[in-house]
């Protein structure tokens, strides 16, 4: 397909400079790669939230990207279509690897900042070939437009600054995401958290309680309680691939760890459900963070 002259301006500006603007959550700032030619990181308020490659939509650069994308591979037989719903958008990195790994895949992104979704469609234009419908929304009320049954997969990625929402967080925003799931379908939340880790057992605890199977892919040093970082919890009533969960995860550029079963249960420490009365948002990270 040809590309219009506005699409090659944007493609060779994307080279070369860095784009600020102001949306509804701060100021987003799209800045090149320099060792790769059309990719970008998209930051707000100065957080890294996503990193895309242009050319290559495989590729994921950042930590947690990557265990999504193992998550992604593993959801299906290879190559299959999947059902996805994606709760924030950053800059569609993740329904680009989804696109690009299963094709035909049928996506909704669900997106509360406009006018990022405006900047990002602008700028790092989606394939129209891609079968993703992007709507600006509060992620829970989007989760709520979804047919039952029809996601085989549905991805939290939600920040509002560098904290995800309180209503995010609850058990009965998970009975949301399972009335959405297909039968043995699978749910993955990116979850930021440091020491002592109160918030992330309670989400594992809260996870615990409405799927049958929970795991945990995540730095050592952050299960260890060293530092402050994010972790990927995966949920299903189906059985997970711990296995090669665990090998892909051990063999990444980022190694990390997979807690599942009992280990699992013992690093939750009998941590309390958390609901809507009693959520809070998630914890704010230490400014050293983004230095």
């Amino acid at each position: 397909m040809a590309r219009s002259r506005n699409q090659e301006r944007r493609q060779t500006r994307a080279a070369s400079e860095a784009v600020s603007e102001r949306v509804d959550g701060g100021l987003a700032r799209l800045v090149p790669d320099r060792e790769r030619p059309r990719a970008w990181t998209l930051l707000i308020d100065g957080a890294p939230q996503s990193h895309v490659d242009l050319d290559d939509p495989q590729h994921l650069s950042f930590e947690y990207q990557r265990r999504f994308g193992h998550v992604v591979d593993l959801a299906a037989p290879p190559g299959k279509p999947l059902h996805a719903v994606h709760l924030g958008g950053g800059a569609f990195t993740l329904a680009r690897y989804v696109a690009a790994t299963r094709q035909r895949s049928t996506q909704q992104v669900v997106e509360r900042d406009a006018a990022l979704v405006r900047l990002v469609r602008r700028d790092l234009p989606l394939d129209p070939g891609a079968r993703i419908r992007v709507r600006s929304a509060d992620a829970r009320e989007g989760l709520a437009k979804v047919p039952d049954g029809w996601a085989g997969l549905v991805v939290t990625d939600v920040f509002s600054g560098t904290r995800t929402p309180a209503h995010l967080t609850s058990a009965e925003f998970l009975d949301e995401v399972r009335r959405a799931l297909a039968p043995g379908g699978t749910y993955a939340v990116n979850l930021a958290d440091g020491p002592p880790l109160a918030h992330l057992r309670g989400q594992i605890a809260t996870a615990a309680s409405r799927f049958a199977e929970v795991a945990l892919i995540a730095d050592p040093a952050v299960l260890r309680g060293r530092r402050f970082g994010n972790a990927v919890l995966v949920a299903s009533d189906a059985p997970l691939p711990i296995a090669e969960l665990t090998r892909r995860a051990a063999s990444d550029p980022h190694p990390a760890r997979v807690q599942h079963g009992r280990e699992l249960r013992d690093f939750t420490g009998g941590a309390p459900v958390v609901t809507d009365r009693a959520a809070v948002a998630s914890p704010a990270p230490p400014p050293s963070v983004f230095r």
